[in-house]
């Protein structure tokens, strides 16, 4: 896929997805990140890179310094990412609001929620 113009770039695309604000000059990637097609799947995905090194981090808390069984430490994981994942999939909409207005961006009118965005 092309680069679109404003895109951050491996360091910045990471502190968009914990949540940083990014400057001016990415702003067309901004707006694309979180309103074109796919913006659902994207959310999913910068979620996806921040909670996998927590998870692994878990792990080896877990199996090295904590000697627990294995079963355990992968049922502790699947825990965390099941979680995590389902709640950022069930606020996505929020989540999405949220960045669009930390970015200065007004927020889509999206009739399938059903209610005014926030």
């Amino acid at each position: 896929m092309a680069r679109l113009p404003g895109d951050p770039g491996p360091v910045r695309w990471m502190l968009f997805a914990i949540g940083g604000k990014l400057p001016e000059e990415n702003a067309d990637w901004v707006r694309h990140e979180l309103t074109d097609a796919g913006w659902r799947a994207r959310a999913v995905v910068r979620h996806l890179a921040v909670i996998v090194p927590v998870c692994v981090v878990v792990a080896v808390i877990l199996l090295v310094w904590i000697p627990a069984p294995l079963w355990l430490a992968l049922m502790m994981i699947a825990l965390i990412l099941i979680g995590s994942v389902f709640t950022v999939i069930a606020y996505a909409d929020d989540i999405r609001v949220n960045r669009l207005r930390q970015h200065g961006f007004e927020p889509p009118d999206d009739p399938d929620l059903g209610r005014p965005a926030h």
